[in-house]
């Protein structure tokens, strides 16, 4: 009789503890952009629009367009001081500052060894993680010294998306998600059930399936559904406990309600 007691008591907290997260309707602002970028606590949104990236907040606009690399394929704010835009199709890192100024640029077709690259994020410091398509491996690369710090073993699975913070990385691949720290070791694998892309928020990982939002908390390996309207889900941002949706012409914003 104990036995089946204990059965039920655990099979009420794995049910409990996969409860979905619920949302609250905050705001709707209208949008015109092909890629939202971040948002940040003072208001500001970094989006990209016809391969021109723009700093928008409340008071005015900057931009920054460098026709030369032709295609922007992707940008990363997360060090608003040191903002990444990674221009693909020509292995190219531009690195800007708070004004959107160049600060520096890293070409990889001129490096010795030669590095393909297909993914960028933020790191620490001079740093940035990147991988190294012909390595197949995840490094942290020193951009003022042209130096990989560390790298990863090599990862046997096509990569979908990168995300960093200062101390760790998130690489989600088509069967995993590998999560390793600032020396490149493995800390986590998490298996890919049908995940596509992801965010990061304080160590935080919120991953997109279909047109649904799921969360994962820093240290966790449970990953919660997010309970969300429904509406077209293009992309989407989370800062703190705040969740933005944005679907092509209007940016929603909602509170997490996470216990």
């Amino acid at each position: 009789m104990k036995y089946t007691i204990y059965f039920f008591l655990c099979l009420s907290v794995s049910i409990s503890a996969q409860k979905p997260i619920e949302t609250q309707a905050l705001s709707n602002t209208p949008l015109d952009a092909d890629t939202l970028v971040s948002l940040d606590n003072f208001g500001t949104t970094y989006f990209i629009k016809n391969d021109v990236f723009y700093k928008k907040t409340s008071t005015n606009n900057i931009t920054y367009n460098n026709v030369q690399l032709s295609n922007l394929y992707s940008a990363n704010a997360f060090n608003p001081l040191k903002i990444n835009l990674f221009y693909k199709d020509f292995n190219t890192v531009i690195i800007l500052d708070n004004r959107l100024a160049e600060i520096y640029k890293v070409d990889f077709n001129t490096l010795a060894p030669y590095k393909n690259v297909t993914h960028i994020s933020t790191g620490h410091d001079n740093t940035i993680w990147l991988f190294n398509q012909d390595l197949q491996k995840l490094e942290v690369f020193d951009y003022k010294t042209n130096t990989t710090r560390a790298q990863t073993v090599p990862v046997n699975s096509p990569v979908l998306d990168l995300k960093s913070n200062y101390n760790f990385c998130w690489l989600l691949t088509k069967n995993y998600l590998f999560i390793y720290n600032y020396f490149g070791s493995l800390i986590q694998k998490i298996q890919n059930n049908g995940y596509t892309n992801m965010v990061e928020s304080n160590g935080n990982i919120i991953l997109k399936k279909d047109n649904s939002l799921f969360y994962l908390k820093k240290n966790q390996d449970q990953i919660i559904p997010i309970e969300t309207p429904n509406l077209l889900i293009k992309q989407f941002f989370v800062t703190n406990e705040t969740l933005y949706i944005y679907n092509t012409k209007i940016l929603q914003q909602f509170q997490l309600k996470i216990n």
